[in-house]
């Protein structure tokens, strides 16, 4: 429907909007509260533990961090939090425009699970609610006092939960399910604890109490997790664009690597902005990411068979009329100026192969999507056999004139 793609566009891109104004602010503070120094004598006395000096848009610019707070509230106080509601708003938005009202298309693979619409829409929200649960138990129970071990227990969890997610769904829907776990997570820790924190801090500040330090320790643990889990949460954001992670045979480790690799890049700015510079961090990180893409992208060696299959069937090199005729059968319903398929109103990504001059052009793209990631056709809805896959693949392997 022309209308659900409209509303689909708009709510994606104030999403990104909403997504860099959060991810922005997380990574200016997390900056902002590494690289304050100690202030001088006429500072300390006034209570402040920390300042910096920057200059931007043509202006110098001050700032100070209160070891209590100011000896008088300020009358305006800007708080942070809308960046991440609106995140998460529009993320879930987009969810149930995409995933779940499309979710014969995107979220249910019957190779993965069969199972209805309702049960995968009950699933989903449970898989994200219920590890919200898991986590916040965890956070509030005894192991929350040690960062290390519970850093160890976190991306255990998210090992698990990633494996289950690729055991439900779609390689797509289950990577943008751990994505609205993650987000949810992040959005949970400024909910639930960070804000709550902040507002018991600030109370106590205007009533000149004493502050309990449990507040600041808590809300720094959430935003510590919060802060490793940026890159991450970038990425799943942009993973339906490239099939050969979550079409992976082991999909669910692609992407937990992912996780940890890009959390590993992360600390090396985090010790940076301290002024720790580690490049081996870096180093390690980028090699540990170009071995990852090797692996993924290592080509699979062909049975002997594949080829000679097709040609003791009695077919040698495929004609250009049996080519025709596979992609008419597989692709057209989509890929066309005219698409017939009950979900796609538009040939995705602009993508036609109603001729043959429109085949032989995107000869590579359609045998690398059939035959390398295996993701076309989508969740092979007009069920593609080895056998026909084999054929295009033995087409491709031809002499070129």
């Amino acid at each position: 429907m022309p209308w659900l793609d409209w509303l689909s566009l708009f709510v994606k891109w104030f999403h990104v909007i909403a997504g860099v104004a959060w991810i922005g602010a997380s990574f200016y503070f997390i900056w902002l509260d590494n690289s304050l120094r100690e202030p001088p004598k006429w500072k300390k006395d006034k209570g402040i533990k920390g300042d910096l000096w920057a200059v931007h848009g043509g202006g110098f610019y001050e700032v100070a961090k209160y070891a209590y707070g100011p000896e008088k509230m300020p009358s305006t106080l800007h708080w942070f939090k809308w960046e991440a509601y609106t995140t998460w708003i529009s993320g879930m938005a987009l969810l149930i425009i995409v995933y779940y009202l499309g979710a014969s298309a995107y979220l249910i693979d019957p190779s993965v699970k069969a199972m209805s619409e309702g049960q995968a829409i009950t699933l989903g929200l449970a898989y994200i609610f219920v590890g919200l649960a898991i986590y916040e138990a965890a956070c509030r129970s005894p192991l929350g006092q040690f960062p290390k071990a519970f850093a160890l227990c976190l991306m255990t969890f998210i090992t698990v939960a990633t494996w289950l997610a690729t055991e439900w769904f779609s390689g797509r829907g289950a990577y943008i399910h751990v994505g609205a776990l993650i987000g949810t997570i992040m959005v949970g820790n400024v909910f639930f604890n960070i804000m709550p924190a902040q507002r018991k801090m600030v109370d106590a500040v205007a009533n000149k109490k004493n502050i309990d330090p449990a507040w600041g320790a808590g809300a720094k643990l959430r935003s510590v997790h919060n802060n490793y889990f940026t890159l991450p949460l970038l990425f799943i954001m942009i993973s339906n664009h490239y099939p050969m992670t979550y079409q992976h045979e082991l999909n669910w480790l692609v992407l937990v690597l992912i996780i940890a690799i890009s959390a590993w890049i992360r600390h090396f700015f985090n010790l940076k902005h301290a002024g720790t510079i580690k490049p081996s961090i870096l180093i390690s990180g980028f090699i540990a990411m170009l071995a990852l893409s090797a692996w993924v992208s290592w080509p699979k060696q062909s049975s002997p068979s594949d080829i000679d299959s097709a040609v003791n069937s009695g077919v040698d090199i495929p004609t250009q009329a049996v080519v025709q005729s596979l992609i008419s059968k597989h692709c057209i319903s989509c890929h066309s100026s005219t698409p017939t398929d009950d979900i796609f109103k538009v040939a995705p990504l602009g993508v036609i192969l109603d001729t043959w001059e429109d085949i032989e052009r995107l000869e590579t793209q359609i045998i690398h999507r059939t035959t390398v990631t295996r993701d076309m056709p989508f969740l092979n809805k007009t069920q593609m056999s080895d056998e026909e896959r084999n054929l295009l693949k033995a087409w491709h392997s031809r002499e070129k004139e």
